[in-house]
C-alpha cells in the first residue's frame, strides 16, 4: 500500500507522453484525487460522474482523457463542454489551450454577451472543442446555418448541478436531443442534486460514479471565522477589517448587485482599490474586472455569487461573506475561492441580527 501511495504520475494513469509534458509545463506535478479516480475510467471509455469539491482539479480530470481520445481519433467538433457561467467557460478554454497547444487543438467559447456573428464564424471553422453556456449554444443550434453536433463524441457537463439549477433545464434538453446517442458523457459537480440524478439516468450509459468526498466540505487548510455585528455597522466593520488585512487579495461576497456596487463605491471613496463583479455587467467588463484582480491591480473584488463557483484565482488570501449566503452549498463554493490547490486561506462571515 505504501508504495502505491508514494506517487502516481499522470503517466501511471495511462496518459500519453505529449499530454504528460503539457501537464508538467502547466506545473501540475501529480494527479489530484479526482484525477486519479476519473482518468483511468474515462480512458477505458466509460461514462463518468465525478463528485469533488471545487478546486480539486476537475478540469484536468475530464480534459486529459478527452484530449487523449481526440489525439487517437482526430476529428472536428469532437467535444462539447457545458458550463453554467461565462467566466468558467473562458477559464476552461484557457486550460484546454494550454494542454492542447503542442498538438494544435482548437477550442472555441460560445457564451452570451458576445457578438453571435463572430461566434458563428468561429464555429464555421469547425473547432475540435466547444466550451459553451447552454442558452447561447441553443441559439446557435437553432439559427446558425450548417452548424450541428451530429458527429460529437464527447459531452462534458461541468458544475452540472448549477447548470440545472439556473433553470437551464429546457436548454439542456434541447441540446441533448440533437446529440448522437453514441458518445461518451461525463458529469462533474461539487454537489449532487436530484436534478443531476434525473439527468444521469436519462443520458448516461452505465455510468461509473467517482466520489472523492461524499460529504460537502471545505478544504482542511481553510480557517473559518464568523463575526456577530449589528447590521447598520456592517460597512464600518468591513472597512476596518480590510484596513487591518492590508494589501492582500480579498474577495467580498454580497447578496445583491446593488449591495456589490454600493460597497465598492464606499470602499473606493475610502481609498481602497476595489472592483465590482456581477451578472448585469457586460462580458468584457466582467473579464476585465477579473483580470485586474488577478494581476493585482485591484486587491479587493466585490462579487455576487456569479464569482462563487469554479473561478480559479490563484492567490486569494481572504474571502469575506459580507452577506450570509442563502444555501450551505453556496457557502462551500464561496469559501472555496481561497485555500486552493493546497494553499491556506481565511474566510470571514459577517452575521447580523
Amino acid at each position: 500500500m505504501e508504495e502505491e501511495e508514494a506517487a502516481l504520475s499522470f503517466k501511471d494513469l495511462g496518459i500519453i507522453d505529449e499530454l504528460c509534458e503539457a501537464c508538467s509545463q502547466l506545473g501540475w506535478k501529480a494527479p489530484t484525487p479526482i484525477q486519479k479516480e476519473a482518468i483511468p475510467l474515462a480512458l477505458k471509455d466509460k461514462d463518468v460522474i465525478g463528485l469533488a469539491e471545487t478546486g480539486s482539479g476537475k478540469t484536468g480530470a475530464f480534459g486529459l482523457p478527452l484530449l487523449q481520445a481526440l489525439i487517437a481519433r482526430p476529428q472536428r467538433l469532437f467535444a462539447l463542454i457545458l458550463t453554467p457561467t461565462r467566466e468558467l467557460a473562458f477559464q476552461i478554454k484557457e486550460q484546454f489551450d494550454a494542454l492542447g497547444k503542442a498538438i494544435g487543438v482548437t477550442c472555441v467559447v460560445v457564451v452570451g454577451g458576445i457578438d453571435m456573428t463572430q461566434q458563428a464564424v468561429e464555429l464555421g471553422k469547425r473547432p475540435h472543442i466547444i466550451v459553451a453556456t447552454p442558452g447561447r449554444l441553443v441559439d446557435h443550434l437553432e439559427k446558425t446555418k450548417g452548424f450541428n453536433l451530429k458527429a460529437l463524441k464527447y459531452l462534458v457537463m461541468d458544475e452540472a448541478d448549477r447548470i440545472l439549477n439556473l433553470d437551464f433545464e429546457e436548454e439542456v434538453d434541447k441540446i441533448l436531443k440533437v446529440l448522437p446517442r453514441e458518445r461518451r458523457t461525463m458529469l462533474f459537480s461539487a454537489t449532487m442534486t436530484s436534478k443531476v440524478n434525473k439527468l444521469q439516468r436519462a443520458h448516461l450509459k452505465e455510468p461509473v460514479k467517482v466520489e472523492v468526498s461524499s460529504k460537502y466540505q471545505t478544504v482542511t487548510k481553510l480557517q473559518q471565522y464568523m463575526l456577530f455585528i449589528p447590521c447598520k455597522h456592517k460597512h464600518m466593520y468591513l472597512a476596518y477589517i480590510l484596513n487591518e488585512i492590508g494589501n492582500q487579495a480579498v474577495i467580498v461576497f454580497c447578496a445583491t448587485q446593488q449591495s456589490t456596487l454600493k460597497t465598492a463605491l464606499m470602499l473606493r471613496n475610502l481609498g481602497f482599490t476595489a472592483i465590482p463583479l456581477y451578472g448585469k455587467m457586460s462580458q468584457n467588463k466582467r473579464l476585465g474586472a477579473l483580470n485586474k484582480f488577478k494581476v493585482k491591480e485591484r486587491s479587493i473584488l466585490l462579487a455576487t455569487d456569479v464569482a462563487s463557483r469554479g473561478l480559479d484565482i490563484p492567490s486569494v488570501d481572504y474571502v469575506i461573506n459580507f452577506d450570509v449566503p442563502m444555501h450551505s452549498k453556496d457557502y462551500i463554493h464561496r469559501v472555496g475561492r481561497t485555500a486552493r490547490a493546497g494553499k491556506s486561506g481565511i474566510a470571514i462571515t459577517f452575521v447580523s441580527q
